[in-house]
């Protein structure tokens, strides 16, 4: 079995001991990362799949959040979204490497025909049913509107960051997976107190929450005071706990999606 046939959501729990306990063997850098980022090869059992591997030693140090702990938080992330029965991030733990501990993460492959989602198209041909985030010219004067699909699967993502905190969901991480289903990666600055939200997913900003965004949320409140904040517990603070609990509760208090902040950058830079 290779990655490609290793499901993250019908083989979940065969993906989670493949990454925890697997041989691992190193296949290169990922150039464009600003942390160190690593793609590898882990065997277990006969089954074999990709991974992303971001050790703890390769991430720079950041002004705002703590220092060594971006890997806990990709993590975390996991879990949260494991414990939304959406299963949009991709199986993830934390386990000793060959640069020793840090985020294992399932890689998703995306076929060569997968429609994008997200990305820069003219101005003056925004795809139908896409929403229109942000302008832009190219080098030539050209305008173009940096938009997003108006697809439920994505909307569903744009509620997950806005209950994490997402400070960096760029165009690029989001993927679609060979089976369809969209999957978000690079969650390591998640989760900090104070509100951070960058994204591009802002086409529903101020909008009411879907019915299933709403029913996932007031099972989420019950989990975060129980198991998956025990869980959470190994990554995060007690205060950053407490946070995404308050931000639940504001979610499901006014029902809508949020809106882009006034005081800090909406998007990511750059926000591909």
């Amino acid at each position: 079995m290779t990655s490609s046939e290793l499901q993250p959501r019908q083989d979940g729990a065969a993906a989670l001991r493949l990454l925890s306990d697997g041989e691992f063997d190193l296949e290169g850098r990922l150039v464009d990362a600003s942390n160190t980022t690593l793609r590898g090869i882990l065997t277990l059992d006969g089954v074999t799949a990709r991974c992303v591997y971001k050790p703890v030693r390769g991430e720079r140090p950041l002004w705002d959040f703590p220092d060594g702990t971006l890997a806990g938080r990709e993590v975390a992330a996991y879990l949260v979204s494991r414990a939304t029965g959406w299963d949009l991030v991709p199986p993830t733990v934390l386990r000793d490497g060959p640069f020793g501990p840090g985020s294992c993460q399932l890689w998703i492959d995306e076929p060569e025909d997968a429609e994008p989602l997200v990305g820069f198209v003219p101005a003056d041909a925004v795809p139908p049913r896409w929403f229109p985030v942000a302008a832009a010219r190219d080098d030539d004067g050209v305008a173009y509107a940096l938009a997003h699909a108006d697809d439920p699967r994505l909307a569903r993502l744009a509620v997950l960051d806005a209950v994490i905190n997402n400070a960096d969901r760029k165009g690029g991480h989001v993927l679609v997976g060979s089976d369809d289903r969209i999957y978000g990666v690079d969650h390591g600055v998640s989760f900090h107190i104070e509100e951070k939200l960058r994204t591009v997913l802002w086409g529903w900003a101020g909008r009411r929450l879907p019915p299933d965004a709403v029913e996932m949320l007031d099972a989420l409140a019950g989990q975060v005071a129980g198991t998956l904040g025990d869980e959470l517990a190994e990554h995060l603070t007690i205060g950053e706990i407490a946070e995404l609990a308050a931000r639940i509760d504001r979610l499901r208090e006014t029902g809508r999606f949020p809106l882009p902040p006034e005081d800090w950058p909406a998007m990511p830079w750059p926000p591909m």
